[in-house]
């Protein structure tokens, strides 16, 4: 394994335990995100507006030195950084300013993620709003558009859906 280098860090934490964790983290004064987003959920006798987690039991850390990255596991709840091999999963600024970005736009629904490697569909900019200047790729669906934005750091996708104004070629 390599040395840790300064950057964000992807850790594993325990089921349901991400904010408690982001809470640890931040009173050790170490950056901690766990970006969530604001779902309706259907009860039985009302719907209720609640904040679900976009990439549950992940935790993004910003690592300054490392001790930060043993002093994180120090955490209750948090288990280990997730990995690709030999390497730890580090995931960008810009990436990480990209899902900020994404969470902050109002125009942006039914946000949610997956892991699949889609192969089809066109190759778009989204030219206009918060995301733009951010390649995409579109899904059609009825008359909207569903885009994918890939995360390569932590091969996962997040797909939300825009204006089809938004998209250029």
């Amino acid at each position: 394994m390599k040395s840790i280098q300064n950057g964000w860090y992807v850790l594993y934490v325990k089921s349901h335990h991400e904010r408690k964790v982001s809470e640890g983290l931040n009173n050790l004064e170490i950056k901690a995100f766990s970006p969530t987003v604001q779902v309706q959920s259907t009860r039985t006798d009302r719907r209720k507006m609640i904040h679900k987690l976009l990439f549950p039991s992940y935790v993004f850390v910003k690592i300054n030195s490392s001790m930060d990255f043993h002093r994180t596991l120090s955490v209750n709840g948090a288990c280990m950084y997730i990995r690709f091999g030999m390497e730890y999963a580090k995931v960008s600024d810009k990436e990480i300013k990209n899902i900020e970005l994404l969470l902050q736009s109002n125009d942006l629904t039914e946000v949610e993620t997956n892991t699949e490697n889609f192969k089809v569909g066109d190759l778009k900019t989204i030219s206009y709003g918060p995301l733009s200047g951010l390649e995409c790729q579109v899904l059609e669906i009825s008359s909207s558009n569903k885009i994918i934005v890939r995360i390569d750091s932590l091969k996962k996708n997040i797909i939300a859906t825009i204006p089809s104004g938004y998209l250029a070629d």
